[in-house]
């Protein structure tokens, strides 16, 4: 878990709530005086951050782990010249302040010993019990040594299984992680900017699903100061430019105390500064801020009821804006956030946006799983004694853990099937970007959580696992519906599955299927019968004609009675590219026509009267496509723009750029690609490049 002193250009804001300077802290505290026959005061901060949540925590087994991490780290050190013992009370120091209880900070102190000292999970179990030993294990790296370049997948593999079975072992490397990032600064460029990735693409998902918010924003802000340092420095520079914008929201916040404090309700109405990332955000997304822009206020109340109540007199004393308004009271998020949010705008016309909620909920908001403590409870048994859960999720005692959500279940069956690592890592990356999820009700009265997007193809594989592979099609709230239909939160699903259990599914699901669990499996089925795999013989077709002829007509092939010969076209309008689901029509001259299914074309076709013609994609992979590149103006976008596109192999045939309009503007390439399996990858490059929020496929109206 080592990571490396401190980081210059680590964001300087304060919260609205003071935090301790870990860094400074853990060494002041260690260099002390500290007699080796007391109680050490290095953890004295420690001790008062855990006992402002637990005033009656016993501290004893807290100094018992320092004093072992202490003897086992000495003479050990940091690449910025620290103790390396200051790395472990950092994070314990975090969690503390968290809220995390007594055995999650014994662990912290402890998570590195095994890792990088000569201490064996044996003594930290004789020591200080399974419970604590369970969590170090959890966080303790695989070696590289044995693992080579597997070692950090199979990593996250091992520390997401145990997750599973006890959510404190991600709290404390999500702390780790942290702490790292806060002091990655003596590293090499290169591994500041690999470690970064790897914070972004996993541990700022794993903890935005885990509901820890005050670590996620932290590391969003030092993850962009790595990776984009330029609009790092614009957006530093452009919150000292405006610091006295929280005084515009001051006023609002006094405006609103006065509200509340007539209609008699308590509250605490603060002001909260935005961090850097949300208030880059927001000025991509608005253009030009206000004053209000830079932070939000929060009131905080002591009942769910009061919430509303709050709401009603904001509402009836400001002048709401109703389209900014959600209810996560009634509809928690699915890593247990509860807020009401709304906007308002004061008799100057400032608008400030508002989060309502209860200290329960506000605690809950900041620290996630970790102010949920101990997910294990004593349960009684059958004897009439009692007894708890261990770590391990042993069978003694029954589970009671809500921090288990359904995305976490599901991500610890899917990767079962992924021994690979290499598939593994991707499909976490992939499922871990899945930024909302959805509640599907089953036909049996039960629940399926699914990723925003899935279709019937997920649900069928969610419910039935491999036996799915049958599935013939699905009920979508009591009607027929296509495996591909997408399913939209609350809908009731049936999978229905063919009677002969041979049946397997169409290479087409892939296209279908949003969570690993569902391409893991197809895509094991099609490897084990290759001949599934394999298109059908095509029909035999003649030669383009030389004045007509594009290179699209290698990749289609027509298979309609009366048509065997026909020349098949790509349509102009929305350029299809295999492995699209696509619809022709026979056109003059004999030829075909090939159209996106979503195509306006298509539909125009249709109201014309033409009927429809079976096509579908033949060997060649080469295709040509356009995309359209929306983005904020800037200087040099074309030229990074055209190298992403050569970076990932595709050759430019033609481009235009329209004026921009609003600082905004539009860049429609139509690009030449060796292999049409490369066009995800094409449009991941091409989003990649700064100032770009959205690449699309083209969609032109169709032409008569």
């Amino acid at each position: 878990m080592s990571a490396e002193a401190t980081n210059p250009g680590a964001p300087s804001r304060r919260r609205a709530r003071p935090r301790l300077d870990l860094r400074r802290l853990g060494r002041a505290a260690l260099l002390g005086p500290t007699a080796r026959d007391r109680v050490p005061d290095a953890i004295g901060h420690v001790a008062e951050a855990h006992r402002a949540h637990h005033p009656e925590a016993d501290l004893t087994i807290l100094r018992r782990a320092y004093v072992l991490a202490e003897s086992s780290h000495r003479g050990q050190f940091r690449k910025s010249g620290e103790p390396y013992i200051t790395h472990p009370l950092a994070v314990t120091l975090i969690l503390a302040e968290l809220g995390a209880e007594t055995t999650t900070l014994t662990a912290s102190l402890l998570h590195d010993t095994v890792e990088d000292t000569d201490v064996t999970l044996d003594q930290v179990r004789a020591e200080f019990g399974e419970e604590v030993c369970y969590l170090v294990d959890g966080v303790t790296k695989l070696e590289k040594v044995d693992y080579g370049a597997a070692a950090e997948p199979e990593t996250f593999r091992k520390m997401l299984v145990a997750t599973g079975n006890d959510v404190r072992v991600m709290s404390i490397k999500l702390a780790d992680r942290l702490h790292n990032m806060r002091t990655l600064g003596v590293m090499r460029p290169e591994k500041q900017a690999r470690i970064a990735k790897v914070t972004r693409d996993v541990l700022i998902p794993l903890a935005e699903r885990l509901g820890v918010q005050a670590l996620k924003t932290e590391l969003e802000d030092l993850v962009f100061a790595i990776l984009h340092p330029e609009e790092y420095e614009r957006t530093r520079a452009l919150v000292a430019e405006n610091a006295d914008a929280g005084d515009a929201l001051a006023a609002v916040a006094e405006s609103a105390r006065a509200v509340l404090r007539d209609a008699g309700i308590p509250a605490e109405v603060l002001v909260r500064p935005r961090h850097f990332v949300s208030v880059h955000r927001l000025r991509l997304k608005r253009g030009e801020l206000s004053g209000t822009d830079f932070g939000r206020l929060l009131v905080l109340v002591g009942e769910d009821a009061d919430c509303y109540a709050v709401l009603g007199e904001l509402h009836t004393c400001f002048t709401p804006l109703i389209s900014e308004f959600k209810d996560f009271i009634a509809a928690p998020k699915f890593n247990l956030y509860q807020s009401l949010h709304t906007a308002v705008a004061g008799s100057d016309g400032a608008v400030a946006e508002v989060l309502i909620r209860t200290h329960q909920m506000h605690r809950v908001a900041e620290a996630g799983v970790v102010a949920l403590g101990n997910p294990y409870t004593v349960v009684d048994t059958a004897d009439g004694g009692a007894t708890a859960g261990d770590a391990s999720g042993g069978a003694d005692g029954e589970r009671a853990d809500p921090t288990r959500p359904g995305w976490l279940s599901r991500l610890l069956e899917w990767q079962e099937s992924a021994p690979d690592p290499d598939t593994f890592w991707i499909s976490l990356q992939a499922d871990l970007a899945e930024d909302r999820e959805i509640t599907v009700f089953r036909a049996d009265g039960g629940t399926l959580g699914l990723p925003a997007g899935a279709s019937c193809v997920d649900a069928a594989y969610a419910q039935y696992g491999d036996a799915a592979h049958a599935c013939v099609g699905a009920r979508v709230n009591g009607r027929l519906a296509a495996l591909a239909t997408r399913l939209g939160d609350g809908d009731t699903v049936q999978p229905l599955l063919a009677q002969d259990a041979a049946s397997g599914p169409s290479p087409d699901w892939l296209d279908h299927a949003r969570t690993p669990a569902a391409r893991i499996a197809i895509t094991s089925w099609l490897a084990e019968h290759p001949e599934a795999a394999k298109p059908q013989a095509a029909a035999p077709r003649a030669p383009a004609s030389p004045g007509g002829g594009r290179r699209a007509a290698v990749h289609a092939v027509a298979e309609a009675p009366g048509l065997p010969d026909a020349t098949v076209r790509l349509a102009g309008c929305c350029t299809p590219v295999p492995p699209d689901v696509v619809t022709g029509f026979a056109v003059r001259g004999g030829a075909v026509t090939v159209h996106r299914g979503g195509c306006p074309g298509v539909s125009r076709m249709r109201a014309m009267g033409r009927e429809p013609v079976e096509v579908r994609w033949g060997r060649a992979a080469e295709c040509r496509v356009t995309l359209v590149a929306e983005a904020f103006g800037r200087p040099r976008l074309l030229a990074d723009l055209t190298e992403a596109i050569a970076a990932v192999g595709a050759a430019v045939v033609s481009a235009t750029v329209e004026p921009p309009s609003e600082q905004r503007v539009r860049h429609t390439y139509t690009l030449q690609l060796q292999d049409a399996a490369g066009l995800p990858a094409l449009m991941r490059a091409m989003r990649e490049v700064a100032g770009v929020y959205d690449v699309s496929r083209a969609q032109h109206p169709a032409s008569a």
